[in-house]
């Protein structure tokens, strides 16, 4: 019966081992198989190759890049990190400098929000890839907030351009597969405050692969330091690099309740 399965990608972010719309990357990309649940008597049944679509019932068995997924959905669990400069947000443990290695992550953290290896700041790690999915959807409007440090003094002109919009330039994986060229994307307005003469603050509710330093690009700046210190309401505060602490109680119904969840 539908009601006694769940949609793939579904399966895979409530096993915590990625949000939903990695899941669905994983699954075209040929890495995801199911093994149906045998009959008693039955041989034991071959695994096929996971489709865009496809659900998983009471009894089956999902593989994942080669790792077994638990029937039984872990205990959730919620942290925030201070990612240091150079490490490289992916729970590969093959790559050099990834973040499962770099915080200490069991298996089945993954994060929410990636920052790229130059930069630093609040990260929130989790296995709740619903949450993840979420707090991650550009249509639903969170804040992230980023403290930005450009190689020459700023202007009127530039800070005005970075809040009312800019248009960049996207070259990253998943834009090359839409245009051989990669696209152009006009950033949505977000709030700049000046803090320095070459610093400023910036609340973003997208997540292009590395926005900010595309929008100063394009303006003919360059990006010397980016640190994210906002994730909703989650500050990265006195947190010191490299730290991580565990959300509890009121954070984690606040958190669910601002990303649209039922506490």
């Amino acid at each position: 019966m539908e009601s006694e399965s769940k949609r793939l990608n579904k399966y895979i972010s409530d096993a915590g081992y990625c949000s939903r719309r990695e899941a669905d990357r994983l699954i075209e990309a040929g890495k995801v198989l199911i093994r149906r649940k045998s009959r008693k008597g039955e041989p034991k049944k071959d695994e096929i190759k996971g489709a865009p679509g496809d659900r998983v019932f009471h009894g089956d068995t999902v593989i994942v890049e080669g790792h077994e997924l638990p029937k039984k959905e872990p205990e959730k669990v919620y942290y925030v990190y201070h990612k240091p400069r150079g490490v490289i947000c992916t729970a590969d443990r093959s790559v050099e400098g990834n973040i499962a290695d770099a915080a200490g992550l069991s298996a089945g953290i993954t994060y929410a929000g990636r920052l790229d290896k130059d930069s630093s700041g609040l990260l929130l790690l989790t296995n709740d890839g619903t949450l993840i999915d979420r707090i991650m959807r550009a249509s639903a409007g969170h804040e992230k907030e980023y403290l930005c440090t450009v190689d020459r003094p700023l202007t009127r002109e530039f800070l005005s351009a970075m809040q009312s919009g800019v248009k960049i330039h996207l070259d990253d994986d998943a834009s090359l597969r839409k245009s051989p060229g990669g696209i152009y994307v006009t950033t949505r307005p977000c709030r700049v405050r000046q803090t320095g003469e070459r610093s400023f603050s910036i609340a973003l509710t997208q997540g292009y692969n590395r926005q900010i330093r595309r929008m100063c690009k394009a303006l003919g700046y360059s990006v010397s330091s980016l640190v994210r210190t906002r994730l909703l309401f989650l500050r990265l505060g006195d947190l010191k690099t490299g730290e991580m602490r565990r959300l509890m109680g009121a954070e984690v119904q606040r958190l669910k309740a601002e990303a649209g969840l039922r506490p």
